[in-house]
């Protein structure tokens, strides 16, 4: 699993927003949040491409990125990763830690609820 920090991560997302994208609008997109330098971007983009979690493309004096992966592919594998290692791979004990430190709203049951129900009548 490609394993990214979370300054990454924040690199990725803003690719994710819509690929092929170019150095500069991922500065563009980023700044929306936080100032981020064009150079730092471009260090991580380069940090990305050697992990293999994105591919560039050259177009004309510019470089088009792109996802290697989809965000859902890589968040579902972070999240068994995160369980795996920190709650021995026990689901219950990781929702538990949020429960008894007051995490979880209500909104939060109910759609953990759902997800229950639905994997019931899916796995019948």
């Amino acid at each position: 699993m490609i394993e990214v920090s979370d300054r990454e991560f924040e690199v990725l997302e803003a690719i994710w927003q819509g690929a092929p994208v170019t150095a500069n609008q991922v500065v563009s997109r980023l700044n929306k949040k936080s100032a981020w330098h064009e150079k730092t971007v471009k260090t991580l983009l380069g940090r990305l491409v050697k992990k293999g979690a994105i591919t560039f493309q050259r177009d004309g004096r510019s470089y088009l990125y792109s996802p290697c992966l989809a965000r859902q592919e890589y968040v579902q594998k972070q999240s068994a990763g995160l369980v795996e290692r920190m709650f021995d791979g026990k689901i219950g004990d990781f929702v538990a830690g949020f429960a008894t430190t007051k995490k979880l709203k209500s909104s939060d049951i109910e759609e953990l609820k759902a997800f229950i129900d639905q994997w019931e009548k899916d796995n019948d």
